[in-house]
């Protein structure tokens, strides 16, 4: 941790299964300390950071409009969870020591504060770690496409995506062992050869304001700020070089 980063402002996109840890519900008080003690140590090395986090490991939207329920019905729900798993995370952060809020884009004043973008870039400039919870706030937008406009609302240096597996493959490498990871990929490669990176939304929004999206493994022990300094294992989605 002896070199300075290479991003000072990032957004990362969390999935609700990131906090899920070994089970197969719900949300592990171990996994959020460790994505907590990784978010510390990347404000430590001088990284604002702020947060979208899925609700998956809850509620997912797809799912539930595909068993019948409406669909904008179905992402209200999927909102809901996300908003506590930004809770969740909140109460990880401040248990290590660090100074965290949650803004949503649905009105929670009883839990959370009002996503107002200007608040949120004072916060970010004060040192706390911000959480954006409740997706964009509107149905059939996923919590990557919150990610990729929030990262442009806030003026983002990069998006980093934490997964399951450390980048981008060829196919799945829990699949198929001979699985090759890109190091970097352009935006369109993403979009023509429909890589599961985000969804297109996502992309075309991280394209438009030149984002680039770092993809790493949230699993992998100080992931995190080794991506941040340069150094870590990941794919770069960007600009043709």
């Amino acid at each position: 941790m002896s070199s300075g980063p290479k991003y000072k402002r990032v957004l990362l996109k969390l999935s609700g299964e990131a906090l899920m840890g070994g089970g197969s519900y719900g949300i592990d008080p171990e996994t959020a300390a460790r994505v907590s003690r990784e978010i510390k140590q990347a404000r430590e090395i001088g990284t604002e950071v702020c947060v979208v986090v899925g609700g998956g490991n809850i509620f997912r939207g797809l799912k539930g409009a595909a068993e019948g329920l409406d669909r904008s019905t179905a992402d209200y729900m999927g909102m809901l969870a996300t908003v506590m798993n930004a809770l969740a995370l909140q109460n990880a952060l401040e248990k290590v020591g660090v100074d965290t809020r949650v803004l949503s884009a649905i009105p929670m004043a009883s839990v959370s504060e009002p996503y107002i973008r200007r608040r949120a870039i004072r916060h970010l400039e004060k040192g706390r770690v911000v959480i954006f919870a409740a997706g964009t706030g509107n149905p059939f937008f996923t919590t990557d496409t919150a990610a990729a406009l929030r990262a442009a609302e806030m003026n983002c240096n990069a998006l980093l995506k934490g997964t399951q597996v450390d980048g981008v493959y060829n196919a799945d490498p829990k699949k198929d062992r001979s699985a090759v990871r890109y190091e970097s990929l352009s935006y369109m490669d993403v979009l023509t050869q429909d890589l599961k990176v985000m969804d297109a939304s996502a992309i075309s929004l991280s394209r438009e304001n030149n984002i680039p999206i770092v993809v790493f493994s949230i699993h992998a022990q100080n992931a995190l700020v080794d991506v941040l300094q340069g150094k870590g294992i990941c794919t770069t989605v960007g600009e043709e070089q």
